[in-house]
């Protein structure tokens, strides 16, 4: 990707930055977004297509769909009714604001960069002259557009009007638009929001949380950008409001308002505002330095990675509520596995990462992004999934009344969500704390940093998920003495996830091979993390390389729609059997024992993937054998819409 970068005066909390200030911080800090450029491989491709077709579709539909109406009818510049079927809908232009913000990070576009100017001042025309803004609330409060919403004044029925929820998706953009531009111009429209809010809520005022958590986070990252105290000090208020019936009449489970977050140890109720909570709530162990949020955060991380993660990465196993389920209920038919959640664990372990320095966390961010997270989007860009389930039968309509990828939802969080996300993916590759620099994620890139006060030069090239071989070289003018740290994901260390709740059904004997300058070098494992101390000098170069077997995956017995049933894997990236591969039916194939298993890179299908290939016994007819082939999960649905399956019955 073309790189332009911005000079900016500003240290944002994007994903888990260091800053200077009164309380304390993560110990460790992501790489600054602009100082990363991914150059190839399936990346490259995604970021672009969500760059070029995704984003500009988007502010399309919102225009389309008029919700960039509502902010000029809601400030007197048009006349009519609100437009939009969601009290939410003002978050649609936020969220792409926020992913093209990321965008002019990764790619400068003046045309695009000119484009958010006139957006921003659109919705300064709708915020009310006290820094209210919520459009259909302003426009009229008795008629809401969602019949689940009951009407009322401001700051009304909060559990339903999403107000608070508008406000932390308006923080976020804000937060990234002033991070690549510099311009104030949307910043200002939040930051007197915000002190409205603070006006509003608090001790002897108004004592009511978010329905929808985000702007606990939102409020975090207006913080560090502006060091106002009493905007971290609202965000860990509306947090500890949950759960305290003596302040507020408890919304329950579903809202995560049945106990004070401190005591949760379990996921329960809607998976988005869970995780999203969970995110602000890491946010305050570190900033806060408090040990009761660490030890809760870990809690309810242990209860998901352990009983309620499906294999893709997904969370929320139910429909109704878009919600998590029961320990071990992780349905593969009527998964729900919805996209912004897999958005919101990505984030939220990412954070747990900086908070620990241990790479179990980014083993569960990649499981997720690889699979049940860019499955949302169609390969073309404009189509997307909300749910994401493991089985498809061609006739369940799963997707909002479809059994395919839709180009819109009239509750179109996850398209503008990933619109937001996707852009931002260069801050995940690494990481650093003092003199160590983590490398997280294995993606072809350029980044320049510096390290013990000296610039360092970094390029990463690799065909992975693809193939296993990283190679790391480093360019410096004069040699320069750091530790690098590179993390050995559990899939190679034959642990799909961390703790029980899937195995390979057979250990791999080989082990990834790590050189430096060419020599093997011997190694052991903290944290995850293999780590080379040493004075580094330009050309030095760092390879790793990962044996990338197909694998067999159990899930634990505990999970009833799993039980004798084998899924596969190769590296990172879970796979499927789709119809359209398949004569046989996806639902007839049984595994054997000892299925021989191929895998081939195949450019031409799909954008260029890895398939695997068999030969299985048909049911019942131990001497015929039938093709098989599987493709990655992320890529299925995007030729014709039928049968799939992820999950297969041993034979």
């Amino acid at each position: 990707m073309r790189k332009i970068l911005v000079v900016l005066l500003v240290v944002v909390l994007v994903g888990c930055t260091k800053k200077d200030g009164p309380v304390g911080d993560y110990s460790i800090s992501t790489i600054d977004q602009e100082k990363v450029e991914i150059t190839d491989g399936l990346w490259e491709d995604r970021i672009s297509v969500v760059q070029n077709k995704t984003i500009p579709y988007g502010f399309r539909k919102c225009e389309e769909k008029g919700r960039m109406d509502n902010f000029l009818i809601a400030g007197g510049k048009m006349e009519g009714p609100v437009k939009g079927k969601m009290p939410f809908d003002d978050t649609d232009p936020y969220k792409v604001i926020e992913g093209a913000s990321y965008a002019l990070m990764n790619d400068y576009d003046p045309d695009l960069d000119s484009y958010l100017d006139s957006i921003i001042n659109i919705i300064s025309i709708g915020q009310e002259e006290d820094g209210y803004l919520t459009t259909w609330k302003t426009i009229d409060p008795q008629n809401s557009p969602a019949e689940w919403c009951p009407p009322g004044g401001r700051w009304e029925n909060l559990d339903f009007s999403h107000e608070l929820y508008n406000a932390g998706h308006l923080y976020h953009a804000a937060a990234a638009h002033y991070q690549a531009t510099g311009k104030k111009s949307l910043l200002n429209i939040a930051t007197k929001n915000a002190d409205l809010i603070n006006q509003v809520f608090g001790p002897e005022k108004l004592t009511i949380p978010p329905g929808h958590q985000i702007i606990e986070t939102g409020l975090i990252r207006l913080y560090n950008i502006t060091q106002k105290q009493e905007y971290l000090d609202l965000a860990k208020y509306f947090l500890e409001l949950r759960g305290d019936s003596t302040t507020h009449e408890l919304y329950g489970p579903y809202s995560q308002d049945h106990k004070p977050v401190v005591e949760q140890d379990e996921a329960v109720g809607h998976a988005v505002r869970a995780v999203y909570m969970y995110d602000a709530m890491t946010d305050i162990a570190a900033m806060d330095e408090d040990p009761e949020y660490k030890e809760a955060v870990h809690d309810i991380w242990n209860n998901i990675v352990n009983k309620k993660l499906h294999l893709t990465g997904g969370i929320g196993a139910r429909h109704e509520g878009e919600s998590f389920g029961d320990n071990y209920e992780l349905p593969n038919l009527t998964a729900y596995c919805e996209t912004c959640a897999a958005i919101g664990l990505a984030i939220w372990n990412n954070k747990m990462f900086c908070l620990t320095g241990d790479a179990k966390y980014i083993d569960i961010l990649e499981r997720s992004l690889y699979n049940g997270l860019i499955s949302g989007l169609a390969l073309e860009g404009t189509k997307f999934f909300y749910p994401n389930p493991l089985e498809a039968d061609g006739e369940y309509k799963f997707n909002k009344g479809a059994i395919t990828r839709k180009e819109w939802f009239d509750c179109s969080c996850c398209p503008t969500n990933l619109m937001r996300f996707m852009p931002s993916i260069p801050k995940y590759i690494y990481a650093r704390e003092g003199k160590t620099l983590f490398v997280n994620l294995f993606i072809p890139n350029h980044t320049e940093i510096s390290l013990d006060n000296t610039p360092v030069t970094i390029t990463q090239k690799t065909e992975y998920p693809w193939e296993g071989e990283v190679n790391i070289n480093i360019q410096t003018e004069e040699a320069v003495k750091f530790t690098m740290k590179v993390r050995i994901p559990g899939w190679s260390r034959n642990q799909p996830v961390p703790g029980d709740l899937y195995h390979y059904k057979q250990e791999y004997s080989g082990s990834p091979k790590i050189m430096v300058n060419g020599e093997e070098v011997s190694h052991f494992l903290e944290n995850g993390y293999f780590t080379i101390d040493r004075s580094w000098e330009s050309g030095d170069q760092v390879t790793v390389d990962f044996p990338m077997p197909v694998r067999q995956v159990i899930a634990n017995q505990k999970v009833k729609a799993d039980r004798d049933k084998l899924a596969f894997e190769r590296g990172p990236v879970v796979y499927c059997a789709e119809e359209v591969d398949n004569s046989g039916n996806v639902f007839d194939f049984r595994i054997p024992e000892k299925p021989v298993l191929q895998s081939q890179f195949q450019p031409g299908l799909l954008r260029g993937l890895n398939v695997i290939t068999a030969e299985l016994p048909v049911v019942d007819k131990k001497s015929d054998k039938v093709d098989f082939t599987a493709i990655p999960y992320y890529s299925w649905s995007n030729r014709t819409p039928g049968k799939m399956r992820v999950w297969f019955p041993k034979y």
